[in-house]
């Protein structure tokens, strides 16, 4: 793994407060994501390490500000936050570390300004968020909100001009975000029920026979429904990932094995997520530390077996 300071310097970040900028984020996002952080240091290019910690330090801190606390308290820190992060970008300054290495990543990388103002634009639909009441709504609010979130990091990835124009990446990127917000909405379904939330739509508990209140009481009469729920939910989140396991090939070679990784994990957390079934109601679910690591290990293989056939 390369130094962290030669990364910056890969990346052409010499100033020594900017550099500092860019570490106190590794140490951000370290410390709250360490198997992401992990897998950015061991699978991509150096010179992207900087950028992309920068966005995830980003995505991080405006989840932290609107995803707690009264409605009209998400909605102010909400306010607050999209004119500072707007001001940072626009001029390059601000009082706060993090806000200075996201506005040098996006002077940087331009293509990243568009995905910060749709992020933000859309940052409202997370704010407001407390369930959904159809599939519609869903869909919505990935649209909105979580695929602009993940294009904070993967435009960092996408092919340069003219190859990112073609919209087979966003599309990619769309089918697997939707997958994946699906199947955090179960792994996260006791979490959700206990602040009195549930992201799987109203019309699909019906569906299977189940009402809002008794899933928030986590009454133990619905887990037979519950088991039936979850299989037709993750049935649908899998076939989004199966048809997105190309998604790697549409883009440089040198990001593909962290891309890889990035499905196989999520697939992972799927596989949990089945296993558990009803039992989410009273815990939640991810992909197992032990099997993460190993798909960090095989891609790391891979990257080490293409740098040594292009040295």
């Amino acid at each position: 793994m390369i130094r962290w300071s030669a990364a910056l310097t890969q990346a052409g970040i010499d100033a020594p407060s900017l550099r500092r900028d860019y570490d106190a984020q590794r140490r951000l996002v370290r410390k709250f994501k360490p198997d992401q952080f992990l897998a950015v240091r061991l699978l991509l290019p150096a010179r992207l390490q900087p950028g992309i910690v920068a966005a995830v330090a980003f995505m991080h801190e405006t989840d932290n500000r609107i995803d707690a606390g009264e409605l009209s308290t998400r909605r102010e820190a909400l306010r607050i936050w999209d004119q500072q992060v707007r001001e940072a970008v626009e001029h390059g300054t601000s009082d706060q570390a993090l806000l200075r290495a996201l506005a040098d990543t996006a002077q940087r990388h331009p293509q990243l300004r568009t995905y910060i103002e749709a992020f933000l634009d859309g940052a409202p639909v997370e704010a407001d968020w407390t369930g959904f009441e159809a599939e519609s709504d869903f869909q919505t609010y990935v649209d909105a909100y979580s695929l602009p979130a993940l294009m904070l990091t993967a435009s960092l990835l996408a092919p340069p001009p003219p190859a990112h124009e073609d919209e087979a990446f966003l599309r990619g990127c769309r089918t697997l975000i939707e997958a994946m917000q699906r199947t955090d909405f179960l792994a996260d379904l006791s979490e959700d029920a206990k602040q009195g939330r549930i992201g799987i739509p109203r019309v699909e508990l019906a569906r299977f026979g189940l009402e809002v209140d008794e899933v928030l009481r986590r009454a133990p009469s619905c887990v037979p429904a519950l088991e039936r729920l979850v299989a037709a939910q993750a049935g649908t989140a899998s076939a989004g990932l199966r048809a997105c396991r190309g998604l790697p090939d549409l883009v440089a070679a040198e990001a593909g094995p962290f891309l890889r990784a990035f499905v196989r994990v999520a697939e992972l957390e799927l596989e949990d997520v089945q296993r558990k079934g009803g039992e989410l109601l009273h815990q939640e679910a991810g992909a197992s530390k032990t099997a993460a690591l190993a798909v960090l290990f095989q891609q790391w293989r891979a990257v080490g077996k293409q740098r040594r056939a292009h040295s």
